[in-house]
């Protein structure tokens, strides 16, 4: 267990390090604080002074936030073992001795990490209204933080999947945007067919459902915390097989 500790953490801060050292997360960043700024001044004004309404669709309403959930991820971790592989990187880092577990949990917290950075703008919005003279309801702020950061690892997991699947990581980045789509997308698939037993399934993988029913409202639902730490755990169960799966290639 200290061993695995050990090399997770190893893993976890060569990963953060090289993230925050190429220009691509400062990109992501740049962009996600501007246009979540922005929406933020937008909302503020069409809903006629709501603050708590603004902060909400600043964590996850709105069309951005679902796009920037969808895309920053996968580029985030296109390259974290496809690119490694096709430089021959990888074979050094699977000799190491770390297990494949703490190589895949590690790449994925720095994502995550990362992701939480980028959704940590709201709470600054949430302290500059508060600055202003307004108590924003903390609750429900923390809770979209929450919410964001779980969508983020759960489309994270999905990204290193891709990742571990091929060598190209453009291939990658393009296979997990697609099933992000899918996924915010599903939901509008119940309502095209009558099949009660079909619409009940979707809405048991409804991720956006299961998002702004709890978290956006400052409520920390155990069932809901599961259903996201659940499917997380799947998809980096898949993807720790398929980076064993390349010791043997």
């Amino acid at each position: 267990m200290l061993g695995f500790l050990r090399g997770f953490s190893a893993i976890w801060r060569r990963e953060l390090a090289g993230i925050f050292m190429g220009p691509l997360a400062w990109t992501l960043l740049v962009i996600a604080i501007a246009l979540q700024g922005l929406l933020f001044l937008v909302y503020l004004k069409t809903s006629q002074g709501d603050v708590d309404l603004a902060l909400r669709f600043g964590f996850g309403e709105s069309w951005a936030f679902w796009a920037l959930a969808a895309l920053f991820p996968p580029l985030l971790t296109m390259r974290m073992i496809s690119e490694e592989s096709r430089l021959g990187l990888l074979e050094y880092l699977l000799t190491a001795p770390v297990s494949d577990a703490s190589v895949v949990l590690g790449k994925f917290a720095a994502a995550t990490s990362f992701m939480a950075l980028v959704w940590s703008s709201g709470l600054l919005h949430a302290l500059l209204v508060q600055a202003a003279g307004v108590a924003p309801d903390w609750g429900a702020v923390w809770g979209g933080w929450i919410g964001a950061v779980l969508v983020s690892g759960l489309f994270c997991a999905t990204g290193l999947l891709c990742s571990a699947l091929t060598n190209t990581p453009v291939v990658a980045a393009f296979g997990a945007i697609v099933l992000h789509i899918v996924i915010v997308i599903l939901p509008l698939l119940s309502s095209l067919t009558e099949a009660r037993w079909i619409q009940e399934a979707i809405a048991r993988v409804d991720v956006l459902d299961h998002h702004k029913a709890t978290f956006l409202v400052g409520v920390l639902d155990s069932a809901y915390l599961g259903f996201f730490v659940v499917w997380t755990a799947l998809f980096l169960y898949a993807a720790t097989r398929s980076l064993e799966a390349r010791r043997w290639r």
